[in-house]
């Protein structure tokens, strides 16, 4: 079961278009799909929790690189929502939800996959480790503000709802998962659990991530049949969203910091938590809930395909990482 799990995991580029066009099918054949809505609040959890058992939450209290933690905040959330928010509503004037997608997307910084990508790309994966932390944890409070200022105006947000969604399919979650992980270390070892026990639950997490973008397609099936325009109309506006983002965090990042440092920033900014994204819009917007989750699933397409050309591609941008090694070496025994 793990080995089919990971193989879903490793192929979400094309396992997440699979399972939205099995969703997409099952509604088509469905008389009804609202029954699938009562798989919302498991497969959140489902999604949610083991994401939470792999979070270091220690490392948010070490310090030595608070510049690069303070500039990647800023551009999460002083620069990035509002560049979300614009696109939305350029593109979007007419259809607010599909709007309110976009602002959803950029408001959830760090994917799980935020420091793997680090790691692939020689980045500080130290870094990223606390920029993920971070930016769960400013995100989950600052979401239902946002929302409410930016989108507040042409559409009912129930901001209540929001704050105690998140409370459920975030904090409630983040403390089971520290203590699932406290008592598995206690049990095993700290050496058994990295290299053994934490790698299983991204796997498990990827599968409530391609249950529940499933479900969304089902229940919003008949309606993308019947404005399938509409729905196709989502990509470019989403390519510009990422495209811009990658721009800005690799412009600041080649110009104010290290190699290292500069990459851990790029992952830190562009890369989202699209699972929680998913979560809040299929927990709190009711019936249109499904409607902004299609807007988060095609996220998930272009951002993993985004990830996987930027480490390719790292290297030309950022320069070999060897280099910076030797620039390293020669300015230590300078010193000495």
């Amino acid at each position: 079961m793990m080995k089919i799990l990971s193989f879903l995991q490793k192929n979400l580029s094309w396992t997440v278009p699979l399972f939205m066009a099995a969703g997409f099918l099952t509604g088509i054949a469905l008389d009804d799909p609202d029954p699938l809505k009562n798989m919302i609040l498991p497969l959140t959890f489902l999604m949610v929790y083991p994401m939470m058992v792999t979070m270091q939450f220690k490392k948010i209290f070490e310090g030595g690189d608070i510049k690069v933690q303070l500039v990647t905040q800023l551009i999460n959330f002083g620069l990035i929502p509002f560049i979300a928010f614009f696109i939305g509503k350029v593109f979007f004037a007419d259809q607010p939800y599909f709007a309110l997608g976009f602002l959803l997307v950029s408001l959830l910084p760090t994917s799980g996959m935020t420091i793997s990508w680090t790691g692939m790309s020689k980045g500080n994966m130290e870094a990223a480790v606390k920029m993920t932390v971070f930016g769960l944890l400013i995100g989950s409070l600052l979401t239902p503000f946002y929302i409410q200022t930016l989108m507040g105006a042409t559409i009912t947000i129930p901001v209540v709802k929001i704050f105690t969604q998140i409370l459920v399919i975030v904090l409630l979650p983040m403390l089971l998962g520290s203590l699932t992980q406290t008592l598995l270390i206690k049990r095993y070892g700290t050496e058994k659990y990295q290299k053994q026990i934490k790698k299983r639950f991204p796997p498990v997490s990827s599968l409530g991530v391609l249950l529940m973008v499933f479900v969304a397609m089902a229940l919003k099936a008949k309606s993308i049949m019947s404005d399938p325009v509409s729905f196709i109309s989502l990509i470019p506006p989403l390519l510009i969203l990422y495209i811009l983002n990658i721009l800005i965090s690799t412009i600041i990042g080649k110009t104010f910091f290290n190699r290292r440092d500069g990459l851990a920033l790029v992952y830190g900014t562009v890369l989202r938590n699209l699972s929680i994204a998913l979560a809040i819009a299929m927990t709190s917007f009711g019936k249109e809930g499904s409607r902004i989750a299609l807007v988060i699933a095609l996220g998930y397409i272009i951002q993993i395909q985004i990830s996987a050309w930027y480490v390719k591609l790292s290297p030309r941008i950022f320069g070999d990482p060897g280099d910076e090694s030797n620039e390293k070496k020669i300015l230590q025994e300078q010193k000495n």
